[in-house]
């Protein structure tokens, strides 16, 4: 018996496509043939410059030459964009390899069918496979493709940007990005102030996600059990005005809190002084600053909380609940042993879901308070800046890319490793792995 498989696969490691010509598939031999082709010419094209931007990030720099009695500009290399086109050139040639690799196998696959006597599919066979077994494969591709080049993308950049010298006096085309290894990192948390920083801003960070997680999930789960008590009436009415505040643009809710805790002009102080009582600095001192963010993140948050767990309520069957009453149990024994702990069984994953966000919740700290008030100890960083908004204004505002890119990926690693570690120990997904 001739061996199909190994001639084609090794046909089609010399050229792409040439085992599907063997194999006899000519339309799948000739897409390959064209493909690899036009893989090697954008290869043999671009790869060497890419690999030179991403290892030099630019030799020249932009100047200005003076040639007989004229100024003229020069244009120099751009660190950046030598980064970015190296990466998508990298990206590019690693998926021209696996699409390789992947011809070889099919190629192997087509032998073997022939050596057992099958018949082969052809273009339209393989179109009708396509879309009959392969169309949830096909359909997810094309996200997969905008996941890879505006998220996987972004994040390998800012990784790399850390490893560089990337900041307001070192911007190209002026100015030349260097590699720097690791002095970024040993800066963030060697040098004393910006440590100091660093540890008050994530100190900060969590402690924020943790009482604007509870409060509006506790919260939503307070208004939830009271809506839902048998004696309550117009039970719709109540529920539609609770999310009211979910309703109304975060953004413009947020303005509108921002002017009624002013501490000069807003109506809020100017309320209480009409009790004779002098209302506090809301958002001017660093402690009521801190607790004006949290109520207010609890009056934007609960609704959404509120409306999820009315939802399990409403599935909870009523027999549990008479079951306990007639063994006598306590309303706060039903809440501890029914209640909350079916809530959290559907709840868990997306309260970690919340936490996550929280981290990174950015409008609510931004619009209310703007990071501050000052903090003359910290580097661009106020009381209440978390580390998003720190991100932010080491980024934007004062130009310092290669700090900013070594706070994302703390960033990264926090969030990703919390969410991992987290949603893998609820019961809810131990329970889903058991079923599979």
């Amino acid at each position: 018996m001739r061996q199909y498989r190994r001639t084609a696969a090794v046909l089609s490691a010399v050229f792409m496509g040439l085992g599907q010509l063997y194999n006899r598939q000519y339309a799948k031999g000739i897409a390959f043939i064209v493909f690899y082709a036009t893989a090697l010419f954008y290869a043999f094209t671009k790869l060497e410059h890419a690999i030179w931007g991403i290892v030099t990030l630019g030799e020249t720099k932009q100047h200005f030459e003076v040639v007989g009695k004229i100024t003229k500009k020069v244009p120099g290399d751009h660190s950046i964009f030598l980064m970015i086109q190296g990466l998508i050139t990298i990206f590019v040639v690693i998926l021209a390899v696996y699409l390789f690799i992947m011809n070889i196998r099919d190629a192997y696959q087509g032998g073997k069918l022939r050596e057992e006597g099958k018949p082969l599919n052809g273009i339209g066979a393989t179109l009708k496979f396509i879309a009959d077994k392969k169309f949830p494969h096909l359909i997810i591709t094309i996200p997969l493709v905008f996941v890879f080049f505006f998220s996987v993308l972004p994040i390998l950049f800012s990784v790399l940007i850390a490893f560089t010298n990337y900041n307001n006096t070192h911007e190209p085309p002026g100015q030349l990005v260097d590699w720097q290894g690791f002095r970024a990192f040993k800066d963030l948390l060697g040098l004393s102030q910006w440590a100091h920083t660093f540890l008050g801003v994530f100190s900060w960070t969590m402690l924020w996600a943790v009482l604007s997680t509870f409060t509006t999930f506790f919260g939503g789960f307070a208004v939830a059990l009271l809506v839902q008590q048998r004696n309550i009436r117009f039970k719709s009415f109540f529920r539609a005005i609770y999310m009211i505040p979910f309703a109304i643009p975060a953004f413009l809710s947020l303005l509108i809190m921002r002017n009624l805790f002013n501490a000069e002009f807003g109506p809020i102080n100017s309320m209480l002084l009409k009790f004779g009582i002098e209302g506090p600095q809301w958002l001017s001192d660093p402690v009521w600053a801190k607790v004006t963010i949290v109520i207010v993140n609890l009056w934007l948050g609960f609704p959404i909380s509120m409306l999820l767990i009315i939802g399990i309520l409403t599935t909870i069957p009523r027999d549990l609940y008479e079951a306990a009453e007639v063994d006598g149990a306590s309303a706060f024994y039903k809440f501890r042993k029914i209640t909350f702990p079916s809530v959290m069984f559907s709840l868990a994953p997306i309260v970690i879901g919340q936490f996550a966000g929280n981290i990174n919740n950015f409008n609510v700290i931004y619009l209310m308070s703007g990071g501050g008030p000052v903090n003359s100890e910290y580097q661009f960083a106020g009381h209440t800046d978390i580390l998003i908004t720190w991100l932010y204004s080491l980024s934007i505002t004062n130009g310092r890319y290669n700090f900013a890119a070594v706070v994302s990926i703390f960033l990264f690693l926090i969030i990703a490793g919390f969410a991992i570690l987290s949603f893998r120990r609820t019961r809810s997904f131990r329970e889903d792995d058991m079923l599979r």
